[in-house]
């Protein structure tokens, strides 16, 4: 009991759980200050559709990557980063493949029937994002095993930016704050994906799978991250014209923590920088996120 206790908080990175709550409400608030409706019944509603949505998310990724994961030569310090007990469940055997499937369907159905208590239309649009998002998912893990483009890298990573978007959307409309979201976190996603695929690039090669890194190499895609994060910037700057003050303190703080990250990647040029550097990326995504839900409760 203890052991499959252990391989399903790694299954479900369970150690990250307030992350996506957070980043789901963020969007929420946001949206709270241009179409009021504020309730905690309802804050406390899309802190599970966020939780239970994206944990199927992380499931799902395991689900399909199950065969090639057994590949891996080494399980290095990412995968311990993600998971707790630095364990892979479902290629490890630790976990069935069918009761992982069963999980992801547990999640999806929960997180479905939450978003069907929203207005209408606004459980359609949330609904309708869940299954885009999944798709992309899907389509991500299975085109980056065969491209000489990373066409999987910038299709993928808009399920990532989508994410918020559907919190925004629990209230609010399709609408230029929406677009200027997923602007805003577009690129910082496409950041994190360079940032995590340089410190696995080894496991990456081992399965031949068509990361940044072993598509250009490592030298190549610390320009990708630079690039994207100086992307990531302007269109930050252009979200916090619909912001306020507590969002230009937190934006600045992330800058910053951005800045460092990508000076220790440049100076560096190995998956030893990208780990070093990869907690200041994720900790600038939760500034981001706190800071926007302070612009409604400050």
């Amino acid at each position: 009991m203890k052991e499959q206790l252990k391989a399903y908080i790694d299954l479900t990175r369970l150690h990250f759980f307030f992350v996506w709550p957070t980043l789901f409400c963020s969007g929420l608030f946001l949206a709270f200050q241009y179409y009021g409706g504020f309730s905690w019944i309802l804050v406390v509603r899309a802190i599970f559709i966020g939780f239970l949505g994206f944990e199927a998310g992380l499931v799902l990724n395991d689900l399909v990557d199950r065969g090639i994961d057994k590949k891996v030569v080494e399980f290095d310090k990412l995968t311990k980063y993600w998971r707790v007990f630095g364990k892979r469940p479902i290629s490890q055997g630790l976990i069935s493949p069918k009761k992982a499937l069963a999980l992801f369907i547990l999640l999806v159905a929960g997180a479905v029937l939450l978003v069907f208590t929203l207005p209408y239309p606004n459980s359609i649009y949330v609904l309708s994002i869940m299954i885009v998002c999944y798709g992309l998912e899907y389509s991500y893990q299975i085109k980056k095993r065969n491209q000489s483009f990373p066409f999987a890298q910038l299709m993928g990573r808009i399920d990532f930016a989508l994410f918020p978007v559907a919190g925004y959307l629990c209230v609010g409309n399709p609408d230029i704050n929406a677009l200027l979201f997923a602007l805003f976190f577009y690129p910082l996603a496409l950041v994190h994906l360079g940032v995590n695929d340089i410190s696995d690039v080894a496991n990456d090669r081992a399965k031949n799978m068509k990361t940044i890194p072993v598509l250009y190499g490592v030298k190549a895609t610390t320009y990708w991250i630079l690039f994207f994060t100086v992307f990531h910037f302007v269109t930050a700057i252009l979200f916090l014209t619909v912001l306020g003050v507590a969002a230009i303190v937190g934006f600045a703080v992330g800058f910053l923590l951005l800045s460092a990250g990508n000076y220790i990647i440049l100076k560096g040029k190995s998956a030893a920088a990208g780990m070093k550097a990869l907690p200041l990326f994720h900790v600038t995504m939760l500034i981001y996120a706190i800071s926007i839900i302070l612009e409604y409760t400050v």
